[in-house]
């Protein structure tokens, strides 16, 4: 086939299209999106269409296959289904951080990692102390979490006011609180185990490794294994979306042939092709687009391909159908009942003194350094901005009090203002306070593996 003729795009496409490209390839995109549409819920709660917003969440779906089937509201199909694949890309971004990424070496890791036992230990403490011996206290975890699309897009709106060190601790502590989040998802808030389905879970995992292994790369033969894993796990009692953590963890990270062997292919075929014709034959560009694709290992090709799905339809649909909190006929006794402020308090104070606490001991005794050498008040305003929970944590809300409309209201909007006040007030510090920077410590000449 000869090379096709160029036609610029028509001036719609230019005028709708391209800024929405633009915007998407924003670092700070996913969490922009992430709060308009938390926003947008919270908006439509209290107005005059809430009962029709709330309508539009319980409506069934169902899906069936002769006499196999499944029945479910809007809502679960979104918490139960859809945020399976947000949890798929969190395993895979979880990987990637443990092959290549700053999990990688063990010095890298302590600092991000300490912090983030100090981000969830306080803040369900605080909970535990509010709640315990009531109703509320299942909810214990839900202040543990920080929110990685809304903290990490705070930090990037505010440009080099914030170190890149600093950014990439608060990064590396946010896979931590995933890690954290996850394991507490699967041991406390499953329905009860069943040992013979768990055995299924484990054929399938081997399974999938082995496949893995093997160099299978199609996404069917992986949708498919997950699909199994996610049944297998609710009849275990755990809950579903964890398979997509799992499958994100077994798919291979490495890829079929050396980076810089076909890239060195890929030159010597478009010179030889630009030699020796004058019009271009686009079956050379698919057999470019192969080689290329070789180069990159299926789970940077995976994440790829989903994260803008999970940035910008999959997240910003949980947030409409779990953020409409109404404020309508709320009483003061509700707004200080324990479980808001168990959620509110340890999201805003348990997390900022968590954090900044075990980062300040682990500096002080010497296990690590400051990112980048960064000032004490940078790393609090980092530390503040952490205590964003959100989506995780409103997903822990859900499971913890998913049987009882009153907690859970409570539950939401202690999330929404204690992931709002720590959002700003971290800003504000970041934005206001001297931008000084202390000596950095020079890092070691090697580092433990």
């Amino acid at each position: 086939m000869a090379e096709p003729a160029h036609r610029p795009p028509p001036p719609l496409f230019r005028t709708i299209v391209d800024p929405i490209r633009a915007f998407t390839r924003l670092e700070a995109a996913g969490g922009i999106a992430l709060f308009g549409a938390a926003l947008v819920a919270f908006v439509l709660a209290n107005s005059p269409w809430r009962e029709g917003f709330e309508r539009l969440w319980t409506t069934p779906v169902e899906l069936r296959f002769g006499p196999a089937g499944f029945e479910a509201s809007l809502r679960q199909v979104i918490d139960d289904g859809l945020m399976t694949i947000f949890f798929f890309v969190v395993g895979m971004e979880i990987k990637r951080e443990l092959v290549e990424g700053e999990l990688r070496k063990l010095r890298q890791a302590l600092l991000p990692g300490i912090a983030a036992a100090g981000g969830v230990l306080l803040p369900a403490s605080i909970f535990f102390a509010l709640n315990r011996g009531t109703p509320g206290e299942a909810g214990w975890a839900i202040p543990m979490a920080t929110d990685i699309a809304f903290s990490i897009g705070c930090i990037i709106l505010l440009g080099r006011r914030v170190p890149r060190p600093l950014l990439v601790f608060l990064t590396a502590l946010a896979i931590f609180d995933d890690i954290a989040g996850i394991l507490v998802i699967a041991l406390f808030y499953g329905g009860g185990l069943h040992v013979d389905s768990l055995a299924w879970v484990l054929a399938l995992v081997v399974v999938v490794w082995a496949v893995a292994r093997l160099g299978v790369e199609s996404w069917l033969v992986y949708a498919a294994g997950g699909v199994g894993m996610w049944i297998a796990l609710h009849h275990a009692g755990i809950h579903g979306t964890l398979a997509g953590v799992i499958l994100g963890l077994l798919i291979p990270a490495v890829s079929r042939r050396p980076a810089r062997q076909v890239l060195r292919e890929v030159r010597r075929h478009s010179e030889l092709t630009l030699e020796v014709s004058e019009t271009l034959d686009t079956s050379d560009l698919l057999y470019l687009r192969d080689e290329v694709r070789e180069a990159v290992p299926p789970l940077q090709r995976f994440e790829h391909a989903l994260h803008p799905w999970v940035a910008f339809v999959i997240m910003p649909l949980f947030a409409l159908a779990n953020s409409g909190v109404s404020v309508a006929g709320m009483t003061a006794a509700e707004l200080t009942g324990p479980v808001f402020l168990g959620v509110a308090l340890g999201l805003f104070v348990g997390k900022q003194l968590g954090i900044f606490a075990f980062t300040w001991a682990a500096v002080k005794l010497g296990v690590a350094d400051v990112p980048g050498g960064a000032p004490w008040s940078r790393v609090y305003g980092v530390a503040m901005v952490a205590g964003i929970g959100f989506t995780v944590a409103l997903f822990i809300a859900n499971l913890a009090f998913g049987g009882d409309p009153a907690l859970l209201k409570e539950a939401r909007l202690g999330v929404l203002l204690g992931s709002l006040a720590s959002g700003l007030s971290g800003m504000l510090v970041l934005r206001f306070l001297p931008a000084r920077t202390t000596r950095a410590v020079p890092a070691p000449a090697t580092e433990p593996a």
